[in-house]
């Protein structure tokens, strides 16, 4: 049985939830797990901000796709018991993560139709908050966050960067980094090729996490 501190009014939602497209392609989570991600997306990024007041925009938007990746969504529905309850159809090793990632927002996304946001924002808040503390220092930098957000979100495609332009005197260049995902582009400016693209995916990522 799921350990979810949640008791469905309608549990057929809860069913629908944790049944996977290889089992019924008519009758799937994937509905649920599309609203289920916003639900997600919203609640840790409110969380966050009452959590760490002091940081810049830049830090939250790196907790926060670390705290709503794949690997963070597969480990929190193997601790609830969530995996053990998916129905699924062939599930190859590659895509267990994926599927388990699913299935966890598709149960939050089910909780929101069922309860309401209040509710499901709850359950957000008493698993992730943990999750949250448990990450001391701000993690990684923002073109591994945002090749993991968009991997997480787009089943598997990378961000594509461009060198769109080097301007100023050779001691002294200016870089402009284009970088492209999931239909939105951003631009980056730096000293250097490198500066420029973490400039870059530190924009974009603002723009998909919203």
């Amino acid at each position: 049985m799921s350990k979810i501190k949640y008791k469905f009014r309608n549990p057929d939602l809860f069913l629908l939830a944790l049944t996977q497209s290889g089992v019924d392609s008519d009758h799937n989570n994937e509905r649920l797990e599309f609203i289920g991600d916003r639900v997600l997306g919203l609640s840790v990024a409110s969380l966050l901000y009452e959590m760490f007041p002091n940081e810049t925009e830049g830090d939250l938007a790196r907790r926060h796709a670390t705290l709503v990746s794949t690997d963070t969504l597969a480990k929190v529905a193997k601790d609830l018991g969530i995996a053990a309850e998916i129905r699924h159809g062939h599930m190859t090793a590659g895509r267990t993560k994926h599927i388990l990632a699913d299935a966890m927002e598709a149960v939050l996304g089910a909780i929101f139709l069922d309860g309401g946001f209040e509710e499901a924002n709850k359950v957000v808040v008493d698993i992730w908050a943990n999750l949250a503390k448990a990450e001391v220092a701000v993690p990684k930098d923002f073109k591994t966050a945002l090749q993991e957000f968009v991997q997480k979100n787009s089943k598997g495609e990378l961000p594509i960067y461009e060198m769109i332009e080097e301007i100023g005197a050779a001691h002294n260049p200016i870089f402009t980094v284009k970088v492209s995902a999931m239909g939105s582009c951003a631009i980056g400016k730096g000293a250097s090729k490198k500066q420029a693209s973490l400039v870059a995916a530190e924009e974009l990522l603002k723009i998909l996490a919203i």
